[in-house]
């Protein structure tokens, strides 16, 4: 089957040093477009994006996000002011959207008051993304936080703008249920999708971080399930994958296009 959908890749998984030689590869492999990080030297990406021809879909900001929970107002400000920047970024390579991170709960910090500071937070944010025409979408990162896809559209919702939405993570979900049950909760919310595979088996054996230790179509995502939740809901843009695994001894170039070639498998599903 084929779908409509496009192959990004995410910025660091891709060899190179320079955006340029990230960008030559990401291509070479096969690739549509490069998820790059927000607070790059911006003609240094829009060179690598105009000498490739890759599109840049989505600019990630959760380094600069996490602090939206934090009880020092100091570093709520600056989460604000990482994702003001991230937006302006998008707008100049062209991307629809940023990742954000919502924040994270931790023992110092309560699932009630990342609630209510994040919220609080990102509202400042709202004007701008509104002006620039860029959404802020939040992703499902292991925070501890937004841990329903109910609670997920909930918190989407109560924002009230069309500038936020949903960044969805299949293999993030996996630990928390049924990534397929996601999709057709948050629906048209979802503004991008990253695509990782995660096994239960080994996050058992080893803890969580290593169910992401297994090849693409080799764990315990049902990527027809998931597909035919991503058809459902009308869903035609990127599909962005996020490796979380090497595999020992494989060349670099070499991984990337088994991982193109292992995405374009899992589109067709």
């Amino acid at each position: 089957m084929k779908r409509d959908l496009r192959k990004g890749l995410w910025y660091a998984s891709s060899p190179g040093e320079t955006p340029l030689e990230k960008f030559q590869a990401v291509k070479a492999a096969g690739f549509d477009g490069v998820e790059p990080p927000s607070h790059l030297d911006q003609e240094a990406v829009l060179h690598a994006r105009d000498e490739t021809g890759l599109a840049i879909p989505s600019v990630s900001c959760g380094r600069h996000s996490r602090g939206l929970s934090s009880p020092d107002a100091a570093k709520r400000t600056e989460a604000v002011e990482g994702i003001k920047q991230a937006l302006r970024d998008a707008k100049r390579y062209g991307a629809s959207s940023i990742l954000v991170v919502p924040g994270n709960v931790t023992e110092q910090v309560t699932y009630a008051a990342a609630y209510e500071r994040t919220q609080q937070e990102l509202r400042k944010a709202v004007p701008l993304a509104e002006e620039l025409g860029v959404k802020l979408a939040f992703e499902n990162v292991w925070n501890q936080f937004l841990l329903s896809p109910l609670e997920a559209a909930r918190y989407v919702d109560e924002f009230k703008s069309p500038a936020v939405g949903w960044q969805f993570d299949v293999g993030n979900a996996v630990y928390l249920g049924w990534p397929e049950q996601w999709i057709r909760i948050l629906g048209p919310r979802i503004q991008q999708l990253h695509i990782k595979e995660f096994s239960r088996k080994k996050m058992q054996q080893g803890g969580l971080h290593k169910g992401f230790a297994v090849e693409f179509l080799e764990g315990d995502n049902d990527w027809p399930a998931v597909m035919k939740a991503v058809d459902e809901i009308g869903y035609q843009g990127w599909a962005i994958v996020e490796p979380a695994w090497q595999p020992p001894g494989v060349e670099p170039a070499t991984r990337l296009k088994q991982i193109s070639e292992k995405l374009d498998r899992i589109l067709a599903s």
